[in-house]
């Protein structure tokens, strides 16, 4: 009797021990503050004063939900950006026969390209959050209101990784969205999509929240989507989620579809990283993320057993970037990365994202394996430098 009690009783105390060493080591990786003088320095703006929504009450719904969106959509903007591009000269006009008819000045031959998107006023002082693939490359970036109202906006800052963008418009009497904490969001919940798709003017459509956290999707670096049925078309991007009260939830993103059109599986980027990221451009101009420098592999099965490993953990450092911090801690090509700062990696794009949110100058404990010996290597975060742009024509 007493041997059972023992069985039973054993997993449930290493849980408890597994717990406690858990939560003591999280924050070690996640809080790193940034010093405040310097934080203070750097901060070309204030942070925005955003109007929280309170939690959401589940009840019975109601018969219709235009009260909900009568309190979002005015804050709900359509984007119209435009920028001019070279033509391609015709190959004839580098012939001197056919250049001799039309001169030797010719005019620069430009066609504008203009493209449409959504966007949310989120603050009086007028900062609108919108996707960075809306405003792209843009020369001009004009916002129309649902009250008729058009102004120019400027480009406060952007982040590609996350494809979100912060524009501000000089206007009177805004109108402006309250925020809720997508933390609170839960599969079920009405949600009700507001943008301006094929340009037709603002549409509300209405759907349920699908899934959340949803990530591996390839459609930014840095993924933790909140699912919806909701319709979202082109033109749609950086609207609003809603819930069945009318606060914000998340900033339309993208849809998964193979013909262009809705099919159902619509993708937001929650408040609570849109949230950050505003605050993030608004007062540094940009986001400052941690960084190791590698490029990482997914590990296998078969790779696993390759690196004598028993089970497939950790990633495989597939690439240093040169003078990188991988590099000057002296990470190579071939090392298997096994723990950040104690934690086990079971997942390459959730470990990036923990990176992602220390802070750089941290010295962070890595431990690899290398030719069969397991090593701890001391390497100090850099920050992650900006991307490339991507912009392409629409």
């Amino acid at each position: 009797m007493r041997r059972s009690l023992i069985a039973y009783a054993l997993p449930v105390v290493i849980g408890v021990l597994l717990a406690i060493v858990l939560l003591n080591t999280f924050p070690q990786l996640l809080r790193h503050p940034a010093d405040p003088d310097e934080a203070r320095q750097s901060a070309a703006r204030p942070a925005p004063e955003l109007q929280p929504a309170a939690p959401l009450s589940r009840r019975e719904g109601p018969v219709s939900y235009s009260e909900a969106v009568e309190k979002a959509a005015p804050a709900v903007v359509n984007i119209y950006s435009s920028r001019v591009v070279a033509r391609e000269e015709h190959p004839m006009m580098s012939d001197p026969f056919f250049r001799q008819f039309f001169g030797e000045d010719l005019p620069s031959q430009q066609r504008l390209l203009s493209s449409l998107g959504s966007g949310v006023i989120v603050s009086e002082d007028g900062y609108v959050l919108t996707n960075h693939h809306v405003i792209d490359g843009a020369d001009e970036i004009q916002v129309a209101l649902r009250d008729g109202r058009e102004t120019l906006a400027e480009v406060i800052g952007t982040d590609p990784e996350s494809d979100l963008a912060v524009l501000r418009i000089e206007l009177d009497d805004l109108p402006v969205i309250r925020i809720a904490d997508s933390e609170g969001v839960a599969v079920g919940d009405i949600a009700m999509a507001i943008g301006n798709p094929f340009g037709v003017g603002q549409t509300v459509t209405m759907g349920i929240i699908s899934a959340t956290g949803r990530s591996h999707l390839g459609l930014s670096a840095y993924e933790d989507f909140i699912q919806t049925d909701a319709a979202i078309n082109p033109g749609n991007s950086g609207g609003a989620l809603i819930n069945a009260e009318g606060a914000l939830v998340g900033i339309n993103t993208a849809i998964f579809s193979r013909s262009g059109g809705s099919q159902g599986v619509g993708f937001a980027i929650p408040t609570r990283l849109a949230r950050t990221i505003l605050e993030a451009l608004v007062t540094q101009g940009r986001v400052i993320r941690g960084w190791l420098g590698i490029e990482a592999q997914e590990m296998t099965s078969d790779l696993a057993a390759s690196f004598g490993l028993q089970t497939p953990r950790g990633v495989v450092i597939s690439g240093v970037v040169p003078d990188g911090p991988a590099d000057h801690a002296g990470l190579r090509p071939g090392d298997v990365l096994l723990e950040v700062d104690g934690r086990p990696i079971l997942d390459a794009r959730a470990a990036m994202s923990d990176i992602a949110a220390i802070q750089p100058g941290a010295t962070l404990p890595l431990t690899v394996v290398r030719s069969g010996e397991k090593l701890t290597i001391n390497l100090e975060v850099g920050e992650r430098p900006l991307p490339p742009s991507r912009r392409t024509e629409r």
